[in-house]
């Protein structure tokens, strides 16, 4: 009987403790201002050419307690790639790790005064081994389209050239669109 009220005693005291614990501290993923710099891009997009022709669907997703973006991309042709964004800590700056079948991308900055994300870096195509200069910029339309831009610079003249540009429209405003609505089916 004595030993079972010292095990008692003992579990009160070990839970009593456990409570006073302090609480952990804040995720700073979900409390800094830096690290939702880059949400005005999250959600599910059709992604348009700026012809008008849908290039593809793209969904960006924070997970790991909001310390990292997660694009996945699915073009109209079927290709696919995907993106890892975060606000690298020791850099002080935001970082873009993109890995597809013909292109690796890893390129840092933030926001510019305008709001919009610029990132400069290097693409590196591994079926020939070329590598260049590349940046791209993400801003924030008034009618909540996001604007993508990405130029790719020329080894031999220094000039940059339009790589990419595409218009993201929320996938939900459209869901009439046929050829998005096969290519989300097809969505992991």
């Amino acid at each position: 009987m004595k030993a079972i009220c010292l095990s008692a005693a003992a579990l009160l005291l070990s839970s009593a403790s456990a409570l006073a614990q302090p609480a952990p501290p804040p995720n700073p993923c979900e409390t800094g201002a830096e690290f939702s710099q880059f949400d005005f891009w999250l959600g599910d997009w059709n992604v348009y050419q700026t012809n008008g022709a849908l290039a593809g669907i793209n969904r960006i997703t924070k997970t790991d307690a909001g310390c990292l973006i997660r694009e996945h991309w699915r073009s109209a042709t079927g290709g696919t790639g995907f993106s890892m964004n975060f606000y690298d800590v020791g850099a002080a700056a935001w970082r873009q790790v993109w890995v597809s079948r013909g292109a690796q991308i890893d390129y840092v900055g933030g926001l510019d005064e305008a709001g919009a994300m610029r990132l400069e870096g290097t693409i590196h195509y591994p079926a020939n081994g070329a590598s260049a200069p590349f940046r791209g910029a993400w801003s924030q339309q008034e009618d909540g389209s996001v604007l993508q831009e990405f130029h790719q610079q020329d080894a031999e003249t220094g000039d940059w050239s339009v790589w990419f540009i595409g218009r993201y429209v929320p996938a939900e405003t459209e869901a009439d669109n046929a050829a998005a609505a096969a290519l989300w089916a097809q969505m992991d």
